[in-house]
């Protein structure tokens, strides 16, 4: 490696603290002799205090070879520092061009604080890089998501506008659907950008929860009716604090995405307060979610095997009411029920409007 600024520092610190550790031994020992021969000249042998010719020799010598020994540990040691931060600099430049592969070498580990930079820069290499392609995931995936119903909303309209659709209702309340479809998922990638930078408001308040699941079940009802599901109402009564609004929005999610993935049977849908924790529990009757998909459920856009990604839906469902939890300062799980399907559960702390979620 080719030795930078550091390392010469490194080499000629060395060098110096060498030469001066010997002029300073020489002095001294001159010093003492010359008034060791003025004022104890009995203590002294015949022989000069001033050095001979060898003398001369043996000193120079060994000052040289003190300061090539200096010389060479202080390159090894620069080498040894130079490895991580050069790498580091190198990763540095790299990333700033774009290569988001780049990775620092940590090189000699006992060299702890080096070592540690390498690694904190490769950490941040590593999140930059995750964060890069999880946008580049997003911006994919919202634009497949708006193509469709843009799509369709542009044909509509050409049609009627060239006469070749009669305007009649059908076509209207089709081209509703179409906008009422882009409005709730412009709403869901609100509620999660807005989750994920802290700055989605709740209105908390004691709320009687099971009326609220009651009433959402109540609109609801039909759609999962027309999918074979038959709402099971198991509700506490009891008084709930949280954002009623939000609260209905993950139901309205859950119970969606049971409407669109679970096979026909019942659908139960459970409140509780339980430990000082608020609880809402949906459950199906199947088919289940495979184990190595369950973890993911509740990330934006991921979908879970053929039938998942058939069914349809924006993908953004299962990560707002992740969204609403957190918010919450509570969690959302997927669990396999004891009938073969999967228990969703929402879940946060009951706390009053005086203390803070």
């Amino acid at each position: 490696m080719k030795l930078q600024g550091l390392s010469r520092q490194i080499a000629l610190s060395m060098a110096a603290m060498a030469f001066g550790v010997t002029l300073l031994v020489v002095a001294t020992a001159t010093v003492f002799y010359y008034l060791a021969s003025r004022y104890w000249p009995a203590h002294l042998a015949e022989s000069s205090w001033i050095p001979s010719g060898p003398e001369w020799v043996w000193l120079i010598s060994t000052t040289l070879a003190g300061l090539a020994l200096a010389i060479i540990v202080g390159v090894n040691l620069a080498r040894r520092i130079l490895v991580p931060l050069n790498s580091v600099a190198d990763g540095i430049r790299r990333v700033a061009q774009g290569d988001l592969d780049a990775r620092a070498v940590a090189g000699d580990r006992s060299l702890r604080e080096a070592a540690l930079l390498a690694d904190q820069f490769n950490a941040l290499a590593g999140e930059l890089q995750r964060v890069t392609n999880e946008q580049a995931f997003w911006n994919a995936a919202i634009a497949h998501e708006l193509r469709t119903p843009v799509t369709i909303l542009r044909g509509r309209l050409q049609g009627l506008a060239d006469g070749v659709f009669h305007p009649d209702e059908s076509q209207f309340r089709s081209l509703l659907m179409q906008v009422e479809g882009l409005v709730r998922l412009i709403e869901d990638l609100r509620v999660i950008s807005l989750a994920e930078s802290g700055h989605l408001a709740l209105q908390r308040q004691e709320t009687d929860l099971a009326a609220e699941v009651g009433a959402v079940v109540a609109v609801f009802g039909d759609a999962l009716e027309a999918a074979g599901l038959q709402p099971v109402l198991d509700l506490d009564g009891k008084p709930m604090h949280c954002d009623p609004v939000r609260i209905r929005q993950a139901l309205l999610a859950l119970l969606e995405n049971a409407r669109r993935y679970a096979v026909p049977g019942a659908i139960r849908i459970q409140t509780r307060v339980e430990q000082g924790r608020c609880h809402l529990r949906v459950e199906d009757d199947g088919p289940g979610i495979p184990g190595d998909v369950a973890p993911h459920v509740f990330e934006a856009f991921r979908r879970g095997g053929d039938a998942s990604r058939n069914a349809g839906g924006s993908g953004l469902g299962l990560a707002v009411v992740a969204a609403i939890a957190h918010a919450h300062g509570g969690r959302a799980t997927c669990n396999p029920s004891a009938g073969g399907g999967t228990t969703f559960e929402v879940s946060w702390p009951d706390i009053g409007d005086r203390q803070s979620c």
